[in-house]
């Protein structure tokens, strides 16, 4: 403790924002990369409905908040001997800490490019050619099923017809 004894507050101060906010930091990336995180920062972390935002993860979240007094922390150390100034040393460590959490949004934005959605989605088979598989009674008297291909998958889905019945063609190679 004579390490942190011997600074002067301001500095202190952020070796105590710092240090904690990094092991908080590589406690979550490990966490992460094991599997063991469950939400990914993608949750707020307060009750509030915020269902009418299209952003794909929240301000606020504890990821973000870590992410931002880590940035505090280590600017505040990183400029303390450059910076004399102790408000403007304040105003570029907070600017650090926000830099932080704005690499992290962008970092995530990237890594969502990545994903694929292959969840089968009805619309998608409108003006799609399809094979009758099961009979399919007359006008609205019943339901047969056909087969449609939708994104190189085949999909068998219920079918009625406002029309005659429609019977399944047999296909002989």
């Amino acid at each position: 403790m004579e390490f942190f004894d011997s600074m002067e507050p301001l500095l202190r101060t952020f070796w105590y924002i710092a240090l904690p906010a990094t092991l908080v930091f590589l406690i979550q990336s490990v966490m992460t990369f094991m599997g063991m995180d469950s939400h990914d920062g993608v949750d707020a972390d307060f009750n509030s409905d915020l269902s009418h935002t299209d952003a794909p993860f929240q301000l606020f979240s504890l990821r973000n908040l870590i992410n931002f007094l880590m940035g505090l922390g280590w600017g505040g150390i990183c400029f303390y001997t450059t910076i004399e100034n102790h408000l403007i040393l304040t105003g570029v460590a907070l600017l650090v800490g926000i830099i932080f959490v704005a690499l992290f949004f962008f970092v995530i934005k990237q890594i969502q490019k990545l994903a694929e959605d292959n969840s089968f989605k009805i619309e998608e088979t409108v003006n799609k050619t399809a094979s009758v598989y099961l009979t399919i009674p007359a006008a609205k008297s019943g339901k047969g099923k056909i087969q449609i291909s939708v994104r190189g998958s085949m999909h068998e889905l219920d079918a009625v017809t406002e029309g005659e019945k429609l019977k399944p063609v047999h296909r002989l190679k």
